[in-house]
């Protein structure tokens, strides 16, 4: 099982390296790739997603039920650990409570369970998504904000989940041309995703410190174990289960280390959690996936 889901992983893992090594070749601003990913594919993707999607609204909901309750409880530990380790809260948090279920999530569930799976998780992480662009930067900038009231407003992200969901309760139907541009245009988002992901490694500095071994266990097993109590709490199963447990133990979200330059913060801790747990993530993801059955 383990061997079969690393093999699944391969194509990401070869697509994030090559963004990696081409970035060493051509001078790539990563700040830039990111934006053209978050603030116009991946909107594509979503609200696609929603509109064509086949999952009733009762998956829909508990899978966002789910990501809330796995947020608001990795919230509360992070919050705990931070305390104990003496780790500045505004750069510590965010990378224990967000997990990379966007840029890494998404193309690997759809590598793993097609589009159903693909589609459980982007609900899944555009609930992370409003947490992050919400309480997320809260944290990072020391509290609520018209910055980070304005930053919400003006996330693609969020008015792609919102359109989303109105667009489906309505009866209306796009025409097909459009159906087939958002399609077009939100394939591209899982490998330029990946790829971006790869670019942002060049630039991450690594700064290694012994709380980082503490951080590592609460992201990957805190994290699982956190997901499970989700799993439990709404009775979720096949590929639901699946997708909430291997999600919630993913490598930190590689926004963590962005975020808080875009504020003129410090990102040593978040830049070194969001490097070493996506190496590790070759080896926890299949351990997950295996885990999870």
């Amino acid at each position: 099982m383990i061997a079969e889901s690393f093999l699944q992983m391969l194509p990401i893992l070869l697509v994030v390296l090559g963004g990696y090594l081409v970035s060493g070749l051509y001078s790539i601003k990563v700040q830039d790739l990111v934006k053209v990913v978050s603030d116009f594919f991946l909107p594509a993707l979503i609200f696609i997603s929603l509109t064509e999607s086949n999952l009733s609204g009762q998956a829909i909901a508990d899978m966002a039920k789910a990501s809330a309750v796995v947020c608001i409880l990795l919230f509360a530990a992070a919050f705990l650990w931070a305390k104990l380790a003496k780790e500045d809260i505004r750069s510590a948090v965010p990378p224990l409570v967000f997990m990379n279920s966007g840029f890494l999530g998404i193309p690997l569930m759809k590598l793993w369970g097609g589009l159903e799976a693909m589609n459980l998780i982007l609900i899944y992480d555009q609930v992370q998504g409003m947490f992050m662009f919400t309480l997320g930067i809260m944290v990072i900038t020391g509290g609520f904000s018209k910055k980070s009231f304005l930053s919400m407003l003006h996330s693609p992200i969020l008015w792609s989940v919102a359109l989303g969901f109105l667009f489906r309760l309505t009866p209306l139907s796009m025409p097909q041309s459009l159906v087939n541009t958002f399609t077009f245009a939100g394939e591209a988002a899982s490998p330029l995703a990946a790829f971006a992901l790869g670019v942002s490694m060049r630039t991450i500095q690594y700064t290694f410190s012994w709380n980082l071994i503490g951080a590592l266990l609460l992201r990957f097993v805190g994290g699982y174990l956190i997901g499970y109590v989700a799993v439990l709490a709404f009775g979720l199963t096949g590929l639901a289960r699946t997708v909430v447990l291997v999600s919630t133990a993913l490598p930190s979200a590689m926004f963590t280390s962005i975020l808080p330059l875009r504020y003129g913060l410090p990102n040593q801790f978040a830049s070194t959690m969001v490097l070493t747990s996506t190496l590790l993530g070759v080896l926890t993801i299949p351990l997950s996936f295996a885990l999870a059955g």
